[in-house]
């Protein structure tokens, strides 16, 4: 059906209430579902290199089927019952795609981020319980099963580790000398090494267990782990259901291909796109184990879109700025649209791309804790660039005040989420993270918005303390904490500055004790080595005299945001020949913080946003 707008989702909304629709219980009810509908279709594919013409791996749905009753089977084996966790920490490959499903078949999934640090990997594996790990044997240019194992050592509740090795997609000459400098792995732990491939073909195609007869929570996703004990959402089938459904119902069937270079440990490429395809029957392509970040991805992705005559892109903008340095150099007229999401996108960069790439882009909103997604630019309908679109159906948003009341049309307040994946009270594992989460059963998202007079939503600013660097989320704690450990430094506060390519990346602000001296040199070695994950470590640190604080000796955060958004503009300004500055940076009640230009004769709207363009947030000039 057409999905144009609000009218279109209150005419599905009136068809029946969610609870009436007749649709599978569980993960292993859809994909037996579409097995029997499309068992000879192609449903999974990835290949390790990124070439157009390179060796690649093409599981139907038949396949994928047996494969996760197989991997279903082996985990039950191990001791997985379903309340018992299975860990992956892998990157993208087939394997990834089976554990993700069969794990939440035999118990409960977690994906696992592989580029975490090793004592990060392993305050999540001790927070969810993990008793199966699924990680990569030591290959080649990855470290990731030294971290991993490692990470093993700190979490005794993992009793088994199943090695997948991705020698099996290698071709040529590089199969013989891959054995041959594999690096050793010479950390010891207590869990019992398998290989996974091995296990997995010793068990039958067909469960050997009753599913499970009704909804329970199927996976655990993290959110971040950028700090010792990360916050971990609880999914249940019933929201992965609706996930997939809406995928199916209102974008996506067996016709369809989908290009996916992102990580199955993140919700966009498990809920949402896996979800998609299995619900409607879709084809999903991953290209290399790193995604985007793939050796040559960017290079050729146009040509593996021709490859694969896929016809919808799954993206994010950090991605859609590096793809505009490559000119489309394939046949993508199969190609009709770009869905985007994780981060805001600035306007010229959507208009850059939909002119070079003649496809068009639709932007989104989700976030782990409601499984997911929320709204999105409708297809078929009028798109509001910078708009995080219209809520999909059986998604109600609020916006709302500190006291739960409603705000008006247009006027800001916590953007508040209730749909079907959406669980009240038990969003995370931990139940007093659950407190003062909710405003009337809706979960509030700490961003800010508000709802126009058509019903889209607009993102203005946050209200949770977080750090979005390309779509990943920062907890701008650990920079603190770290930055506060040296001798000098007697306040320190994190925020995220503007930046052209992701969207905001960290930087801090930092007081000294009083009589101390150091350098901005020396704190930035120090955060270097203090503040583990890479994406986390401050690309800007200033020393000021006294940090802005509140009344009750808060350190004011706006007023750092201000200043960053001044110090960038100002001098992308400059960069340009652009002979105005930022005069002032204002909380305006429909755009969030804008920044205020000072006029100059001969400087015209089209030379500022040439400067300033590739920014998510607004400016205006001066009164």
């Amino acid at each position: 059906m057409t999905f144009a707008g609000k009218a279109d989702v209150l005419a599905i909304e009136a068809e029946q209430t969610w609870a009436e629709r007749d649709l599978p219980k569980t993960t292993y009810g859809m994909l037996s579902q579409t097995s029997g509908k499309f068992p000879d279709r192609n449903a999974v594919t990835f290949q390790l290199f990124s070439g157009p013409t390179d060796k690649a791996e093409t599981l139907s749905w038949s396949d994928l089927h047996g494969k996760t009753s197989q991997a279903a089977n082996l985990f039950r084996s191990l001791g997985v019952g379903e309340s018992d966790v299975v860990a992956y920490i892998l990157p993208c490959c087939n394997e990834a795609v089976i554990t993700y499903l069969g794990g939440q078949v035999a118990g409960i999934v977690n994906p696992v981020n592989p580029l975490l640090e090793p004592e990060q990997m392993g305050a999540i594996l001790n927070e969810t319980g993990a008793k199966v790990v699924v990680t990569l044997k030591a290959f080649p240019k990855s470290d990731l099963a030294q971290n991993v194992a490692a990470a093993v050592k700190l979490a005794p509740g993992v009793k088994t580790v199943l090695e997948v090795d991705l020698l099996r997609y290698v071709t040529g000459l590089k199969k013989l000398i891959i054995p041959l400098i594999r690096p050793k792995n010479p950390v010891s732990h207590h869990a019992k090494v398998m290989d996974f491939n091995t296990e997995v073909d010793r068990q039958p195609t067909k469960l050997t267990f009753a599913d499970s007869a009704g909804d329970r929570v199927a996976a655990y996703f993290h959110t971040g782990g950028t700090t010792g004990m990360p916050k971990v959402a609880q999914h249940y089938y019933s929201g992965i259901i609706y996930n997939g459904w809406l995928g199916n119902k209102l974008l996506f069937d067996e016709n369809d291909t989908l290009m996916v270079p992102l990580p199955m440990f993140h919700v966009f490429a498990a809920i949402v796109a896996m979800g998609s395809c299995l619900a409607s029957g879709s084809h999903i392509v991953f290209p290399t184990p790193q995604g985007y970040r793939g050796d040559g991805v960017f290079d050729n992705f146009w040509k593996l879109c021709e490859r694969y005559k896929c016809t919808f892109m799954i993206t994010v903008p950090t991605a859609m700025s590096a793809l505009m340095q490559r000119k489309v150099d394939a046949d993508i007229s199969a190609l009709q649209i770009a869905f985007c999401g994780s981060a805001p996108l600035p306007l010229e960069l959507y208009k850059r791309f939909e002119e070079a790439a003649g496809v068009t882009i639709c932007e989104g909103y989700g976030l782990t804790e409601a499984t997911c997604l929320v709204s999105i630019n409708p297809v078929d309908g009028e798109k509001k660039v910078g708009s995080i679109g219209v809520p999909f159906p059986y998604c109600n948003v609020r916006i709302t005040k500190d006291d739960g009341t409603d705000c008006a049309v247009d006027e800001i307040g916590e953007i508040c989420v209730l749909n079907p994946g959406v669980t009240s009270g038990g969003t995370y594992t931990e139940a007093a993270k659950n407190d003062g989460l909710y405003h009337d059963g809706h979960l509030r998202t700490g961003d800010l918005g508000r709802i126009d007079e058509d019903g889209y939503v607009w993102i203005t600013g946050r209200a949770k303390d977080l750090i979005i660097r390309g779509g990943h989320n920062i907890d701008p704690a650990e920079i603190e904490e770290a930055l506060a450990g040296h001798e000098a430094v007697a306040f320190a506060g994190a925020i995220g500055q503007p930046d052209a390519h992701a969207g905001e990346i960290p930087c801090a602000y930092v007081e000294l004790v009083d009589g101390a001296t150091t350098s901005v040199e020396d704190l930035m070695a120090f955060a270097k080595e203090n503040v583990h994950e890479r994406a986390a470590q401050p690309k800007y640190i200033e020393i000021m005299d006294e940090l802005p604080k509140t009344a009750v000796g808060k350190i004011f955060k706006p007023a750092l945001r201000k200043s960053a958004i001044t110090r960038i503009y100002n001098k992308a300004l400059s960069d340009a020949g652009v002979a105005v500055e930022v005069v002032d940076v204002i909380e305006s009640k429909k755009l969030g913080l804008v920044a205020h230009l000072g006029k100059s004769d001969g400087v015209t709207d089209a030379d500022v946003t040439k400067a300033l363009g590739t920014y998510t947030r607004p400016w205006q000039w001066a009164e």
